[in-house]
């Protein structure tokens, strides 16, 4: 037996799944992750700046090139795939708990997933926020303003300072959200994390919270990640491949 199929066959005899996704479950829908080899980051360091809090603030280069970022976005106009569309099939067997995202890229929504089943734990890159009366309003709306020459168009309702409305790096996460992730964490049998490098807390510590609550953990990832040792099963398998394959039978549950 494979380790796909013994997976597959811990999906088809699960109660509750709760799976946490991050950068590499979108690379097919042709969103760049931010730690593999070809990463973001990994490519430019220096492009974190965009997504570090303190820089944002006091930087007016770093917002404006961080809006014409915005505006070229691959999320804008992704899609999802076959990965996102298997996990739509999980939810549909009835044995989805929830899913965890570290993306802001909305894909697991578009693709079909229940809102209500999907954690953002990262925000969203859908809904710009007011740093000074916290507003919130459509990104498409700040996006045509950018489009119509506001380099960097404040707040129009305080003049404040916009952002999307994704956590960044000195930032905190929500709480409630964070606080239903545990909850999934801790109430399901088989935890997959999916296309994370598992390396940004806190997000990082719910597979030990779910095995903590003996839950079998499952890791498909590409790469290894510092939570490998703590897994029951381990998929380096490209993230497109392995889901479908893994959770293709739960249909028929």
């Amino acid at each position: 037996m494979t380790g796909v199929e013994q997976v597959a066959g811990w999906v088809r005899a699960a109660r509750a799944v709760t799976v946490l996704t991050g950068a590499g479950i979108s690379t097919d829908s042709g969103i760049p992750d931010f730690r593999g080899p070809r990463g973001v980051w990994t490519r430019d360091p220096s492009a974190q700046r965009f997504v570090t809090i303190d820089a944002y603030v006091t930087d007016p280069e770093v917002r404006r090139r961080a809006w014409q970022g915005r505006r070229n976005h691959p999320a804008r106009t992704a899609r999802p795939n076959a990965a996102h569309r298997a996990l739509v099939d999980l939810e549909r067997s009835g044995r989805l708990r929830a899913v965890l995202t570290q993306n802001i890229d909305g894909l697991h929504q578009k693709a079909g997933n229940d809102p209500a089943l999907v954690a953002e734990l990262h925000g969203s890159l859908a809904e710009v926020v007011c740093l000074s009366c916290a507003e919130r309003s459509p990104m498409t709306l700040a996006l045509d303003r950018v489009a119509g020459g506001e380099a960097d168009p404040p707040c129009l309702s305080c003049g404040g300072i916009l952002k999307s409305a994704v956590v960044f790096f000195g930032e905190s996460l929500d709480p409630g959200v964070f606080a239903a992730a545990r909850r999934a964490a801790l109430d399901c049998d088989l935890f997959l994390a999916v296309g994370t490098s598992l390396t940004v807390a806190p997000a990082s510590e719910l597979p030990g919270l779910a095995a903590s609550a003996r839950a079998r953990v499952v890791i498909v990832n590409a790469e290894p990640t510092p939570v490998d040792g703590l897994a029951d099963a381990v998929l380096a398998e490209p993230v497109g491949e392995a889901l479908p394959a893994i959770l293709s039978p739960t249909t028929s549950g």
